[in-house]
């Protein structure tokens, strides 16, 4: 099957002219609840989320995502309903469930806070392969360790002295919410790992500008009624995947999941079953095919510059919690209240 290639047809053609075990990863927003027209088009999501099982290669990863509508004063539950049948109907793990926090509701609600956010619902085939966690999130009490006596608990369940308690890392993984940062590859994650460090992971609740003249530069992808913030697609595919893999849209749309995929150093393949959105989108990804990689580039050489930081900064740390002209526990300052 050709790759690095958007297929104007059903996505259910497409994934029949694959293996199995074939996709590293999905990532993907499916039309839902009728709310956008989608040129006519409807599809069924039973038959997708089973060729997407048999299509993922084991250890594999999907990102689905999804929100709900309101019928007849209720939320619709749709989001709830593909993600119960991917794990009970498919066999896929519910790995993760994040939140896309857009920046802006789509209208102003009278009766009910207004809606801002669609689920995330990170799906695996097994045990995932690539989990490339984002370390990039300020830890404000950087350095900082217990107030007590230095001492951790052992199986016997007594308190045994140490020299020094674990001290906080400065930056750390992200919670579920992803502001558009820096991130780091796996190289990077996992020397950090290895040597301690002030990174943590951001959180799962993901907050993008989204909206005409922020998801994208891109003019001509807005002829697509409903398109993913670059950003996102760009965190998804970092995190879930490595140089060289092979990633899937089956609802290609504008084409932002395969030029980013081409940025990163991905291969792709898309599924766009209107011809309208699958001319746009091919046309947009040939302006950045003569930049395969580039963004991977510019992520490597920001985590190289982190790393230098982090490795000064555990100098720091070490050199003044070993003083042994210190007669009480070094603390650094108390961070500011604002941060």
């Amino acid at each position: 099957m050709e790759i690095n290639k958007i297929y104007n047809e059903d996505c259910l053609l497409t994934m029949n002219k694959m293996d199995n075990d074939f996709i590293d990863l999905t990532v993907t927003s499916p039309p839902y609840d009728d709310l956008r027209t989608y040129n006519g088009y409807s599809f069924n999501f039973e038959k997708i989320a089973k060729e997407l099982y048999r299509v993922t290669k084991p250890g594999g990863m999907v990102v689905w995502v999804v929100g709900d509508s309101i019928k007849d004063g209720s939320e619709s539950l749709t989001s709830f309903k593909q993600a119960i049948y991917f794990k009970e109907q498919c066999g896929f793990n519910i790995h993760d469930t994040m939140i896309y926090q857009k920046a802006g509701p789509r209208f102003p609600e009278k009766i009910r806070y207004a809606q801002i956010f669609e689920y995330m619902f990170v799906l695996s085939k097994g045990k995932p392969s690539t989990t490339n966690i984002i370390m990039d999130r300020p830890n404000k009490w950087a350095g900082w360790t217990n107030w007590g006596n230095n001492a951790h608990r052992v199986k016997t369940g007594e308190m045994k002295a140490v020299k020094d308690a674990k001290r906080y890392k400065k930056f750390g993984s992200r919670f579920n919410s992803w502001p558009p940062l820096e991130v780091m590859d796996e190289e990077d994650i996992l020397y950090y790992i290895s040597t301690g460090m002030k990174y943590e992971a951001r959180l799962n609740v993901s907050v993008y500008a989204n909206g005409f003249g922020f998801g994208t530069k891109d003019k001509s992808a807005y002829k697509h009624a409903a398109i993913f913030p670059e950003q996102l697609v760009e965190d998804h595919i970092i995190t879930w995947s490595n140089r060289k893999n092979l990633v899937y849209d089956p609802f290609m749309g504008s084409g932002t999941t395969a030029k980013l995929a081409i940025l990163l150093d991905r291969n792709y393949i898309g599924s766009e079953i209107s011809t309208e959105y699958a001319s746009g989108a091919i046309g947009r990804i040939q302006d950045v095919e003569h930049s395969r990689g580039i963004l991977m580039d510019e992520f490597e050489i920001a985590s190289k510059k982190r790393l230098d930081e982090e490795n000064n900064f555990q100098s720091e740390v070490s050199e003044k919690v070993n003083d042994i002209t210190r007669k009480d526990k070094w603390q650094p300052d108390a961070p500011n209240k604002s941060m």
